[in-house]
């Protein structure tokens, strides 16, 4: 069975087992979604819900950051890991949505990228789901189901993201992304992966992997 028919099938499951996707990281808005997904970097969603409501009632907009010393930030969110390199960028990129976007988030990749601190897939993150522009974030769990399901055997997250947006329709992308992390985090898990539990692994395996072209 060829790729995008593969992505079919896996796309039918996700959509059976995962119709809603909440966002997993608590924010208010925009700005504070790029906090947060900024702060996720090698971090759990968990953790990073812990330590956002603190944050955020001390500063829950550009102006209110900045007013903040960079330590007082650092301090807040070290539970996170990388503290001081995620403060000063939180710090930084709340003053440059100050002076260069009048103090609201862009809607642009470009723009969103000129940030310090925020690349490629937090920019998706964002513009999928704070704007709803079609967006596939692809992490190292996405890079990994990817791999696993024979859909890419891309050496990397861009490459990744490439052929997922391929095999997928573009309708699908914003909410796809989201149940792939969920569906990795119940079912397909990087250790103790339980193949002939999985509801799409065991499946693959049986019906579509041997007959792959």
């Amino acid at each position: 069975m060829k790729k995008k028919e593969k992505a079919q099938f896996i796309q039918e499951i996700l959509n059976a087992l995962f119709p809603l996707t909440p966002i997993p990281l608590y924010h208010r808005d925009p700005y504070t979604l790029l906090v947060a997904v900024l702060l996720s970097a090698q971090c759990t969603d968990v953790r990073v819900n812990l330590i956002t409501p603190l944050l955020f009632e001390k500063a829950a907009t550009p102006k209110q950051m900045i007013a903040l010393e960079v330590k007082e930030i650092e301090a807040i969110i070290r539970p996170c890991g990388l503290a001081p390199t995620k403060a000063r960028a939180i710090w930084q990129l709340s003053f440059d949505l100050i002076a260069h976007f009048q103090g609201e988030v862009p809607k642009s990749f470009d723009d969103l990228e000129s940030l310090p601190g925020v690349g490629h897939k937090t920019a998706s993150v964002v513009m999928a789901q704070a704007f709803g522009v079609p967006a596939f974030p692809v992490d190292t769990h996405i890079h990994r189901l990817a791999k696993r399901w024979k859909i890419s055997n891309a050496k990397n997250v861009l490459e990744t993201e490439r052929d997922l947006k391929l095999f997928f329709p573009k309708s699908s992308w914003n909410k796809l992304h989201l149940q792939m992390i969920y569906f990795g985090r119940q079912y397909c898990p990087a250790r103790g992966h339980k193949e002939r539990e999985c509801p799409i692994c065991s499946r693959l395996d049986e019906s579509l992997i041997s007959k792959e072209v």
